[in-house]
């Protein structure tokens, strides 16, 4: 049985893809994970794009990281499967739950898919450190997405 507190991305799907041309660059098993984070660093035109059911479970259907190239945070993009009515409480969570002054996202509602595009920085996540692994920041967003869903779900419901 998965570990609730400890998921396991070994059957997610991994494409490292080119920023400027978002082509795949390679399909990665999941030993890739085991890279640091830094990886991201030292190959700013890259972006990782990963899929998984663990993901799916929170209403995400991919998760793709990169390096922003003007202030060097981890850049977490995502669509998430969540009503329009959860803005005001999904901000709210947003706001509360990353971490520190500068801490910022990009939320915006996409009619096209019913789908919220959220962008954060993986920087101002509680429990982000620079020497993690690609594997244990999946972990991170996945945690962090888990109870952002939870929290608004429960709040408005």
């Amino acid at each position: 049985m998965e570990n609730k507190s400890n998921p396991s991305f070994t059957d997610a799907y991994i494409e490292r893809c080119s920023k400027e041309t978002e082509s795949m660059i390679a399909n990665e098993s999941s030993s890739f994970l085991t890279n640091p984070i830094t990886y991201l660093k030292e190959h700013k035109s890259e972006f990782i794009y990963v899929e998984s059911v663990l993901f799916e479970d929170v209403g995400v259907e991919g998760v793709s990281i990169e390096v922003d190239d003007v202030f060097g945070t981890y850049d977490v993009m995502l669509g998430l499967k969540l009503q329009k009515k959860f803005e005001k409480m999904l901000k709210e969570q947003l706001n509360n739950s990353l971490q520190g002054d500068e801490a910022k996202f990009d939320l915006m509602f996409s009619h096209d898919d019913g789908l919220w595009d959220l962008n954060f920085a993986l920087n101002y996540v509680n429990g982000y450190t620079e020497n993690i692994s690609i594997h244990d920041a999946l972990q991170l967003i996945h945690q962090f997405l888990t109870t952002l869903v939870h929290t608004v779900k429960q709040t408005t419901s």
